[in-house]
Parts: C-alpha cells; structure tokens; sequence
C-alpha cells in the first residue's frame, strides 16, 4: 500500500497478491524472519547485554540483506533488560511492574540495534504489536501493509510484543508465538527460533543419557518429541510454545528451524542447504491463505475436545465438514460467539482451529442435548440442534492437509456463514466479507 492509499477497513478484502510478489517476485528472495529470546540477549549473571551474541545476530542479518533476502527480527528481552537497568535480581510477577520494565527495557535494546547495524549500513525499525492488532481484520491488513512497506525500503524490522499496553489477556504471552504470527502475516519463507538449545530432543538431554536429537520434522501431528524444556527466569518461552510457533507456521506455508542463538550465521548455512544445524519443521503440502490465515491469529479463548470421528469429519481431504455438537466431548474456557478457539484430538492435541458460532455455555448445553429429541433442543434453546458449532469456511487446520478444503470457501460468493440468531447471522456474514485475500 503507498503512503497515498487509504487504509483498509474492517469489511475490506486484502490484495490477492502475496508479499512476495509486491516485493518483486524473485523466488530467490526469501522473507526470513529470526525470533531471538531473552536468554539469548543476557548473560546468565544478568550483568549486562550479550553484546557479542546480539553483534552476531546484526551480521547475520547483513550477510542475509547482502544475498538479497528479507529480513525480519522478532527479539525478547525489553523486560529483562528493564531489569538490569534498575538493577533487580528477578523477574517480577506483577504485569504493571512488568509492564514499566518494558518501556524501560525496550529504548535500551532497540539503541542497540540502531548502533550495530547502523555500523553495517543496514537500517532498522521498531514495530511494536499486540495480538488484538492482528486480531481485527483491518488492523492485520495495516500491519500487513506496513511491513511490505518497511521491506520494500530495505529497512529490517525488530518487532516486540508492544507489553506496556497489552492486556494481561488476551496477549501473545511469548514471542515464539509472535514470531509465528509474524511469519504467518508477511508469508514468510523461513522462521528461526534461535535459543538456548541447538534441536529438538526425544526427551530432555539434561535428564536423559539416550535422548535423541531430531533432525527434521514432517507431520507435526505425528510427532513425539520432550516438551518439559521451560522458559528461565527472564524469559517466558520454552519447548512447549516452540512447537506451538511450528504448527501455525507450517500450516501457513513456513519452514520453521529450531538452532543455537550462540552461533546465528548457521542461518546462512541453512538457507544454503546444510543438513542437522537445527530442527527442521516443514511447512503442510497446501498452505493456508485468506481468512484461513488470519484465522491463527484470532486469539484463542477456549478449546473444544473432539471424538475420533468428528476429528475425521473437518480434517478430511476430499470433503471437510463443519463440526456438529455431537462429536464434542468436551469444552474448555469462556468464549463469545465469533470467537476462536483450538480444535482438539482425544488426546488433547491441538490440531486445528475455528470461529464458533455460539458462546461457550451454549455449546455446552447443545453437547448435552445433542442426543435428545430435536424439537426438545429447538423449545429449550431457540435455535436448531443442526446448526454448526464451526462452519468449515472458519475452520484452519494446523497439521495434516491444512489447505486441502473446497477451494470455492476463499471465494466470497461460495462462503456460507451459520450462525444462530440474526445478530450473530450479520456478524458471521461480515465477517466473511471481510476475512478474504
């Protein structure tokens, strides 16, 4: 978008071009985003900045910019930095402490940024984000727009969750599930979780003599891997949120690579096609796009537990359905209708997600009534029993045959919209105009 265009609103559709294509099109520029935490950025004694890691960092991404490809930094540590400027020894639990450690934190650490790769001549920007800005529609189009904007001049964007404003919930909470939004927003082509272990484990290497490395990474949904790794004192990620970051990344068409912080120009070597630097996530058969993408980055309220063949039903290649009240076994959280919540297996693995079309307490009394006579559910509640909970036109699956639906659900004259009530009709109906790129 140029400086001249006028802004998107919510009920407007985005360019059907992708990223890539509004910066050249030349496959062989990548967009690659490197998430970098807070224990990669501090030493351990919390003395100061890891300097030496964080001037390696900037040469990495100069010798990406000098290749051609495009560069986007996702970077923890405004609070723990916030921290060793006032001199605390913890991280405090408080959010509004947190929250004053940020902005205290976040001018010194993007000072930094601006120094180092200003001596590369490399220029860099701040953009601060929270997850309602990718949320609503018009705004993720605005960020959409602006990073196309920032990559088309050149400049490297260091991003942050924005934490002096951001609500306590909802909240991205850590950003390996920023970074994954992030890459999900500008199609990116690679994501990089930089951090204190070089790969994915069978199990904890710190607990466990035989535990295995994992090298690469087909199916998210068959894979067993230790996930016990938790964030350190000054951080709030661990193994848990990076394969959270994996599932939406690959399901939107990203490769994703877990590698050593200590030594970030394995980034290069990657990209240039060496093998066991890292884990290698890669991305489902068939991306998703349009509001199939922005989908992910809906907050999620609660979760919806699935039987085996409802889960069958609304991952299948050849006809996906949309899901039922019947094939609920169980409901987690609060939630309003249009929110998004996660879809999950028996086993309680997330492996998809949606925009309901009733609240919480409504898909709890519709699983309970489910198997009652339909007339006693239609007096009762005032809507039918058959109605989706999920349409299959708001339903992004995160493993298995994520772009696999109709193709005519990304056109808006072949997007159904279920919703119970007029109210919630219009809202749903709104919602399809507006979600499609």
């Amino acid at each position: 978008m140029g400086m001249c265009e006028k802004a998107p609103s919510q009920f407007e559709a985005a360019p059907r071009n992708g990223m890539k294509e509004a910066l050249g099109g030349d496959r062989d520029r990548q967009i690659i985003v490197i998430k970098v935490g807070t224990s990669s950025l501090l030493r351990p004694e919390l003395e100061s900045l890891n300097l030496g890691n964080l001037a390696r960092l900037c040469e990495t991404v100069k010798s990406l910019h000098a290749l051609g490809h495009h560069v986007i930094v996702v970077s923890s540590g405004a609070v723990g930095v916030g921290c060793q400027r006032l001199g605390l020894a913890h991280r405090p639990s408080c959010s509004a402490k947190k929250q004053a450690l940020a902005a205290i934190g976040q001018v010194h650490l993007m000072r930094h940024y601006e120094d180092l790769l200003a001596s590369l001549n490399v220029r860099c920007a701040q953009v601060l984000l929270t997850l309602d800005n990718l949320a609503n529609r018009a705004q993720y189009l605005n960020a959409r727009n602006t990073f196309q904007e920032l990559l088309s001049y050149g400049v490297v964007p260091i991003v942050n969750e924005n934490d002096t404003v951001a609500y306590q919930e909802p909240r991205f909470g850590d950003n390996d599930t920023l970074s994954a939004q992030v890459a999900t927003l500008v199609q990116a082509d690679w994501l990089f979780l930089l951090t204190d272990v070089d790969c994915l484990y069978t199990a904890n290497p710190k607990d466990d003599p035989d535990a295995q490395p994992i090298y690469e990474v087909h199916d998210m949904g068959a894979l067993r891997a230790d996930t016990s790794t938790r964030g350190t004192q000054w951080g709030t990620g661990g193994m848990a949120t990076k394969l959270t970051a994996g599932r939406i990344a690959t399901a939107a068409g990203c490769t994703m690579v877990i590698c050593s912080s200590t030594n970030p120009e394995v980034v290069a070597r990657v990209l240039g096609g060496e093998q066991r630097l890292g884990t290698k996530f890669f991305p489902v058969a068939h991306a998703l796009r349009g509001r199939y993408r922005w989908i992910l980055s809906v907050p999620v309220r609660g979760q919806l537990w699935l039987d085996a063949g409802a889960v069958k039903a609304v991952s299948s290649k050849v006809k996906r359905a949309s899901l039922f009240a019947a094939g609920i076994t169980k409901v987690e959280g609060r939630f309003n209708p249009q929110d998004a919540v996660s879809l999950c297996d028996e086993a309680g693995v997330e492996f998809a997600r949606g925009l309901v079309n009733f609240s919480a307490d409504e898909v709890r009394e519709l699983r309970r009534m489910a198997k009652e006579k339909k007339q006693a559910v239609d007096k009762a509640l005032g809507f039918n029993v058959q109605e989706e909970v999920v349409h299959r036109s708001f339903l992004s699956l995160l493993v298995g045959q994520a772009g696999d639906a109709d193709e005519t659900e990304d056109d808006p004259e072949h997007a159904p919209v279920a919703a119970p009530g007029a109210e919630a009709g219009a809202a749903a109906d709104a919602l399809a105009r507006a979600a499609l790129s």
